[in-house]
């Protein structure tokens, strides 16, 4: 680890839950933070919270043109970008033959499309400076299933792919990325912001009803603490020499690591037949 200076973050989605605490905490910690909001009034309130170094924006992820503009705005009146949070995202729970087909789409709108259109708004920047961090908020969800949330999995599975390719490219240039994988996390994640699709085949009650009820109830009840997630962050952003990839929760490590089992075994059960598809 080494010391830095203070920095100017930006961070998406700084409303509730991580976002905000990300941006909580790195204020504390001295640092400049521009926060996205979808609304005047929680605008005018970040813009608050520490005058001359929290800058609330108005801005859509899903809407591009605006994106490009209000980075650019930063870039100018605020200061260089030195560390992207793309943290704005939301979940969608229903079973897939019961989740519509444009609920697929506003999921990946926001989850993947938003996240890539920031991500190339701040590139071109960094790129010229040589220098800069992107921290994408995933999920364990990204790497481990769960029924009752493809499409939302199908999304940070995407994320995850996008931002591992991307930090091989601009590693040369200065540039980390790292994909952050949180557990369970007492936010409104699996509470109000959570989109459900309506329940309409009688077959899916009696194993998906169970998860549904399970998952609305644990809301409120996460082991996983936003503050302490901030923490990690702040540790993450001073290492010189960061991961691609950060889980965050005792749940996440837990679970990634049975799938890692899981995965190590089937491997290792087919690999004969993995091995008898080349030319010989």
């Amino acid at each position: 680890m080494s010391d830095h200076p203070s920095r100017t973050f930006f961070i998406t989605g700084v409303s509730t839950g991580l976002g905000r605490a990300f941006a909580l905490g790195a204020l504390k910690a001295g640092h400049r933070v521009v926060g996205t909001l979808r609304h005047e009034e929680a605008r005018q309130e970040f813009d608050a919270i520490a005058p001359g170094r929290s800058f609330g924006k108005l801005m859509d992820v899903t809407d591009h043109t605006a994106v490009s503009r209000v980075v650019a705005e930063v870039e100018r009146d605020i200061g260089p970008i030195d560390i992207l949070i793309n943290n704005a995202g939301y979940g969608h729970e229903g079973t897939v033959e019961e989740s519509p087909m444009d609920d697929l789409r506003r999921q990946f709108e926001v989850n993947v499309f938003g996240v890539v259109a920031v991500t190339k708004a701040v590139l071109p920047a960094m790129r010229q400076r040589r220098a800069g961090h992107i921290l994408t908020v995933t999920s364990m969800g990204g790497f481990i299933t769960l029924p009752g949330l493809a499409y939302y999995h199908g999304s940070k599975f995407a994320v995850e792919g996008i931002m591992e390719s991307l930090g091989k490219e601009i590693l040369a240039f200065g540039i980390h990325v790292t994909t952050i994988e949180p557990g369970a996390f007492r936010t409104d994640w699996a509470g109000r912001s959570m989109v459900r699709a309506p329940r309409s085949i009688d077959d899916y009650d009696a194993t998906f009803g169970p998860q549904r009820e399970r998952r609305q109830n644990y809301s409120g009840h996460q082991p996983g603490n936003p503050e302490k997630a901030a923490e990690a962050v702040l540790k993450l952003i001073a290492s010189d020499t960061p991961p691609a990839h950060l889980l965050l929760g005792t749940d996440a490590v837990r679970m990634v690591r049975e799938k890692l089992d899981l995965l190590s075994g089937e491997i290792a059960a087919w690999e004969s037949v993995s091995l008898s598809t080349d030319f010989k």
